[in-house]
């Protein structure tokens, strides 16, 4: 079959977790034969045009937060319908919704993957989120299927919306032997640091963590990787608590994998504060590299970590767990193997990927969802409009 997939900051990976689901999945049904069409944009190196079996599209995109993402899928969806037209599109991200009557207008089958509760993130507000929740109906009542990574976005589209999706997580990777020998070039050793990874935004609470982190009597030392493109107000709040811990070390954004994978695999305790997603890559790639985590307690992560982890909701829950982390080490590393084990059995790509190509077949024979959507909204739940 012919595949496209748009919505995303296309591949390499070195973004987001869309952007890994892409490269891990993409690249796998190509070695099975499909043509794969990934669209790209701001691209490390715009002039490639095949990657792991994947035919790369680069087309720009407006550079602001507010317009990004739609502006580059409108672009490449128009690309897609008038030079592509593949067998089935598989579309990212909700907010590109309102794009699909370019896809119906050419009768292409599409499949949208709606990521997370993304009005409930604190970057959007006002119409920002109210956009999000139209868009959301959009996409129930306009995709052939829609694709949720968690069985608590699957119940909230069948609660609100009356509709079934297809419940498709993504994949870990599983280190067993990663090795210790990058840590150096932090200064650091096995079991020997915390670690966060996220982007700085407010509904992954990084700043909670390190005001808990703060308080805390813990010998070992935070280390934080990432950042956030649009800096402001949360960024600025997390850089001036890290000034006033010299226990806190700030990386920045680290794009070498290898030295992330060490990261993972020999922190001592990795701290996920993500909140509003499904099935979180990240909190994945921690489970396969046995990291001990400790995770902001909402349904999404209690779904995918089971009983093996600890779980917080306050800066007092932080410190306590980070203490007791580092009193107990050996209990705390066994729970970080238990996980990695759990990840083995839950979370394989290549099972992902068989979840992708049964719903490519499906769709392009012509099953669909589409029009069988009540389209509504319970108000009294969400406080959002009855359509």
């Amino acid at each position: 079959m012919r595949l496209a997939m748009v919505g995303t900051r296309g591949v390499p990976a070195r973004y987001g977790g869309f952007e890994t689901a892409v490269e891990e999945i993409g690249s796998r049904l190509a070695s099975r034969g499909h043509a794969v069409t990934v669209y790209c944009r701001g691209a490390e190196d715009p002039t490639m045009r095949e990657y792991l079996g994947m035919r790369l599209v680069h087309l720009p995109a407006v550079p602001r937060r507010s317009l990004e993402t739609l502006s580059h899928s409108a672009i490449s969806l128009g690309h897609v319908v008038a030079r592509q037209r593949p067998d089935v599109a598989f579309v990212f991200n909700s907010a590109n919704a309102p794009l699909l009557p370019l896809l119906r207008a050419r009768r292409i089958p599409v499949a949208v993957h709606v990521d997370g509760l993304e009005w409930k993130r604190g970057k959007w507000s006002g119409s920002g989120q109210q956009y999000y929740r139209r868009a959301e109906s959009i996409a129930v009542r306009l995709g052939d299927r829609l694709i949720s990574d968690a069985q608590g976005i699957a119940d909230y589209y069948r609660d609100e919306f009356g509709i079934e999706t297809d419940v498709i997580a993504y994949g870990a990777p599983i280190l067993d032997d990663p090795g210790t020998e990058l840590l150096a070039s932090l200064g650091l050793e096995r079991h020997g640091y915390h670690l966060v990874v996220a982007r700085f935004e407010p509904e992954n609470h990084v700043a909670e963590i390190l005001e808990g982190y703060h308080a805390s009597s813990a010998q070992q030392p935070l280390v934080v990787v990432g950042s956030n493109p649009y800096e402001g107000a949360y960024d600025t709040r997390i850089r001036t608590l890290a000034e006033a811990d010299e226990r806190i070390t700030l990386t920045g954004g680290l794009w070498d994998q290898a030295l992330l994978n060490a990261l993972y695999a020999n922190a001592l305790t990795y701290l996920h504060g993500h909140s509003v997603g499904g099935t979180n890559p990240s909190l994945l790639r921690a489970m396969g590299a046995a990291a001990p985590v400790l995770a902001y307690d909402v349904n999404f992560n209690r779904e995918v970590l089971g009983e093996t982890a600890g779980f917080f909701t306050t800066t007092a829950d932080i410190a306590r767990l980070v203490e007791k982390s580092e009193a107990d080490a050996e209990a705390t590393v066994s729970s970080g193997q238990a996980l990695r084990e759990r990840a083995r059995e839950r979370y394989d790509w290549d099972r992902v990927t068989d979840g992708y190509e049964s719903l490519a077949i499906r769709l392009a024979a012509g099953e669909s969802t589409h029009g069988t959507a009540s389209g509504r909204r319970r108000s009294a739940r969400t406080g959002g409009d009855r359509p």
